[in-house]
């Protein structure tokens, strides 16, 4: 079986090793980027994708780049504590949530692709335009991908199966849902770095601060004591938009971090200066917060998508990447298991489509993350005790939600089977 995967981000190069591991060996990426850097800042991988990882053998790899976070605590934006839980393997898992740099842990990806499948099996400089539907060809009923390059020049892939892994502006996902547009923008802005900072803490805790209007995020990306008194950390700096700022604004660049600096003058706590992190930033990057709609399907022929392609969400709850993993593993299960290739995506989209649809809608009411604005709400100028404000039982039963709906509460991960398939001959 021929598999084509447009893009070389993390759901597809995760894509390619989950058809590897499951016995596929004939898988072509096709990245319209022409070279693979060590873009970008942190991301978390959560214990259900690091389950994925670590059946996939790459477990010791990814941990040497980064760290394991032990804890996550939510505060006001007066560093007063709203909710806190361990993670990972302090909260029960079998499997640790680990801290990388999103740059590298491509990277790493990418060479564990290329040593899979060999060093062509990533073709660089192609952007997707399109794909054929049952063509005719001396190998039977296939799907045609067509790419151009910078110089115009064509490369046409055929295929038993093609993957739209290209992200959230999917060139795959146009065609086959044309009339969509932009990525709808709810007016928060993100501004994301990294920055040398004093340990704070415990050093191994994820920290958000703030409510619906002005938040900040910030995580290890580095094990304790590897810079004697300082941590390097990723951090997320989020704020509504002001007035007048326009939606066609010039995103994803880099940005001075004064006037950043200046939102968060007043975010000062006893245990965390948020505008002197700021400020250390190696640099800072601007986002929107968007995301897309869900969509009624995903598959059309033998094409289909995955990943932010397929259902991007707002970064509350740190869950993108890691449900583009599943959506990786889930894909290649199927295909190795499943009657035929037309049952197997079938199954592929029944299996994913219904949670990833949950929890656009629960990304967008918060996630987890609800707890900080409902401290806000009832305690706009904070508090001497959050349960005198929002009783324990609610504050777990929303984080516990969110964790059942994304798949990775302890009690259900540890028991569920494994999505590594029996290896094809």
């Amino acid at each position: 079986m021929k598999i084509v995967i447009v893009g070389a981000g993390i759901g597809g190069l995760a894509t390619a090793l989950s058809l590897g591991a499951a016995g596929f060996d004939d898988v072509t990426v096709v990245e319209r980027s022409r070279q693979l850097r060590p873009l970008g800042v942190g991301i978390n991988l959560l214990p259900h994708a690091v389950r994925e990882l670590t059946e996939l053998g790459l477990a010791d790899a990814i941990s040497s780049i980064g760290t394991a976070p032990g804890r996550l605590s939510y505060f006001n934006r007066f560093g007063q504590p709203v909710w806190s839980e361990p993670r990972g393997l302090e909260a029960g898992y079998h499997w640790p949530q680990l801290s990388v740099h999103r740059g590298e842990f491509q990277l790493l990806l990418a060479d564990e692709v290329r040593r899979r499948f060999g060093a062509d099996a990533i073709r660089l400089g192609w952007r997707a335009t399109g794909v054929e539907h049952g063509v005719a060809t001396s190998d039977g009923v296939r799907e045609r991908a067509r790419f151009a390059d910078a110089a115009g020049d064509e490369l046409v892939l055929d295929a038993d199966v093609v993957v739209g892994a290209d992200g959230i502006h999917s060139a795959l996902r146009a065609q086959a849902h044309p009339g969509e547009g932009a990525p709808p923008w709810n007016r928060l802005v993100l501004w994301r770095g990294t920055a040398l900072a004093p340990t704070y803490l415990d050093g191994r805790t994820m920290i958000m601060a703030g409510d619906a209007e002005q938040k900040f995020v910030a995580y290890p990306l580095v094990a304790p004591g590897a810079h004697d008194g300082l941590t390097r950390v990723n951090f997320i700096a989020e704020r509504r938009a002001p007035e007048g700022m326009a939606e066609t604004a010039d995103w994803n660049h880099a940005v001075d971090p004064a006037p950043i600096v200046e939102l968060f003058a007043d975010w000062t706590f006893d245990w965390l200066d948020v505008p002197a992190v700021i400020a250390a930033a190696d640099e800072i990057l601007e986002y929107p917060m968007v995301d897309r709609e869900p969509l009624e399907r995903w598959t059309v022929g033998r094409t289909t998508l995955l990943g932010d392609a397929a259902h991007a969400l707002y970064p509350n709850g740190s869950n993108g990447a890691s449900q583009a993993i599943l959506d990786a593993r889930s894909l290649a299960f199927h295909l190795a298991t499943a009657a035929d290739v037309d049952a197997a995506l079938a199954a592929y989209e029944d299996d994913r489509r219904p949670v990833t649809t949950r929890l656009s809608g629960m990304t967008r009411q918060l996630g987890p993350e609800r707890v900080m604005q409902l401290a806000y709400e009832r305690a706009p100028q904070g508090f001497a005790d959050v349960h005198d404000v929002i009783p324990e039982t609610e504050l777990r039963e929303i984080a516990d939600a969110y964790k059942v709906a994304a798949g990775f509460h302890p009690d259900l991960l540890n028991e569920r089977s494994s999505l590594t398939p029996p290896v094809r001959a």
